[in-house]
């Protein structure tokens, strides 16, 4: 893919960007390693006041942000802008409580013979992340704030259709005040990341995106023991039983499914409800879908944009085709809107079944698959029987249903009566085919230090005659 900006809204090409030479790459990392020597000496009060001057700029910067978001990946002005918002809150989390999470943490020092005993958390170096365009300011945020807090200094390398907002990332943290090449971000091309990532000064990796990305970047840093965090999708599971409020859980479900023109990791994608409602939920959830307004993401009234890409269209064409062709039913919605640009209508499609690609594949586009089902049995077994294991959601009043859905679902976060996000005060991250590490809240600060065990001694006895003889002699 060219690292370039179209405007997916219309198919346009605004602007393209050369690749970083390899001669720029290796000054890029030879900055970034003596960054880090720098750097990592600093104390947790000046890294968290550059944190809170990077959430002023930004907060500052929202209006054009937002738009260049929009323009090179499609979201609508309204998602765009909250989206910064989100960036903003993510900065001052960490400004605020970073110094706390990174103070020494005491042990048992009698149980261990120590006169004192304490873990540090001390920062690894380079940390190479790999992000992805649909949220391309917050998924980055979410490593970088955290990352920069303990001392790491960053190497971004951004999906190759948002490299303006790639950009603009490092000019915010320089503005902010950070010292300088402490955040850079490399215009480079997928087939880079290898080369990046198996240079020595680069110690670590995380990345956003798609399961085969995935394994690429966990072997490479298999084969160079070192660190990753991997974030690699959904397909969400989204139960409603009969105690749930229909009428809510409809409509936080067509939020959920069409956020972000429906290109979301954590968005509901399988909705499984109980027989007794699928009827009255199915006619709330689809009423909801088809009353979205299409069109121009720059319009205020806009809910829905374009998808980001136009492969993305196809792919999302392809599995409702294909889900058609062998017995489902599309109740709303099931095509591509007869405008320029990359748009696909919100769609409901009913009777997917397991020889379906759908059943067991992410449609990353806003397209809902409804399965009925007689109990929270079948619900959790259908819910289970996927790669994927990011987020899930329950809708049930039921006391005994809720805590059988928290002790029995295969996900990495389950969210009750209400939509999967993402907060810096909650862990966020998945199991199974959806990765592993955890962004966020200090566990997401810890991924990337070295969690040092500190044993000290008690005083030798020549030390304790020693104070003892001094004593008396005054």
């Amino acid at each position: 893919m060219a690292i370039a900006t179209i405007n997916p809204a219309t198919g346009e090409t605004l602007k393209t960007f050369e690749p970083l030479s390899e001669e720029a790459i290796e000054e890029r990392i030879a900055r970034a390693a003596r960054a880090f020597a720098g750097y990592r000496l600093t104390t947790a009060e000046q890294r968290a006041g550059w944190l809170s001057s990077a959430a002023d700029v930004l907060e500052a910067d929202t209006p054009q942000v937002a738009e260049l978001m929009t323009t090179e990946m499609g979201k609508t002005l309204a998602a765009a802008r909250a989206e910064v918002g989100k960036c903003v809150k993510g900065l001052r989390y960490y400004a605020e409580h970073g110094p706390g999470m990174l103070q020494p943490q005491p042990r048992d020092a009698a149980a261990v013979g120590a006169q004192e005993a304490y873990v540090v958390h001390q920062p690894l170096g380079p940390v190479l992340a790999v992000m992805p365009w649909n949220f391309p300011l917050w998924q980055t945020m979410r490593f970088a704030a955290p990352a920069l807090m303990a001392g790491n200094v960053g190497l971004l390398k951004h999906a190759s259709n948002v490299p303006q907002t790639a950009l603009y990332v490092e000019e915010l943290f320089s503005k902010a005040g950070f010292p300088a090449d402490v955040f850079q971000t490399l215009l480079i091309g997928a087939s880079t990341v290898e080369r990046v990532l198996r240079d020595r000064r680069v110690v670590a990796a995380t990345l956003t995106g798609s399961a085969a990305a995935g394994r690429s970047v966990a072997a490479v840093a298999g084969d160079e023991i070192k660190k990753t965090v991997l974030e690699l999708g959904g397909s969400d599971p989204f139960i409603v039983m009969p105690s749930a409020d229909l009428a809510r859980a409809a409509e936080v479900g067509v939020t959920s499914r069409c956020q972000n023109n429906g290109q979301s990791c954590i968005a509901a994608k399988r909705f499984l409800v109980h027989a007794d409602i699928a009827e009255e939920f199915t006619r709330l959830f689809a009423d909801k879908l088809a009353a979205l307004t299409i069109g121009d993401p720059t319009a205020e009234d806009t809910q829905i944009g374009p998808l980001a890409t136009e492969s993305g269209l196809h792919d999302v064409e392809r599995y409702v085709q294909d889900a058609v062709e062998k017995g489902a039913t599309v109740v709303v919605g099931g095509k591509r809107v007869d405008r320029p640009g990359w748009f696909y209508e919100p769609t409901l499609v009913t009777g997917v079944t397991p020889e379906m690609a759908m059943y067991s594949e992410e449609v990353f586009g806003p397209v809902a698959a409804l399965f009925t089902v007689p109990d929270l049995d079948e619900a959790l077994r259908i819910a289970n029987d996927h790669d994927y294991g990011l987020g899930s959601n329950l809708w049930s009043e039921d006391q005994g249903e809720r805590l059988r859905f928290i002790r029995d679902i295969q996900s990495g976060m389950s969210f009750i009566n209400g939509m999967t996000t993402s907060y810096p005060e909650l862990p966020f991250g998945g199991i199974k085919q959806s990765g592993y590490g955890r962004e966020l809240t200090e566990l997401g600060m810890y991924e990337f230090t070295n969690a040092k065990t500190v044993w000290i001694g008690p005083p030798s006895s020549e030390q304790r005659e020693g104070k003892t003889v001094s004593a008396a002699s005054e």
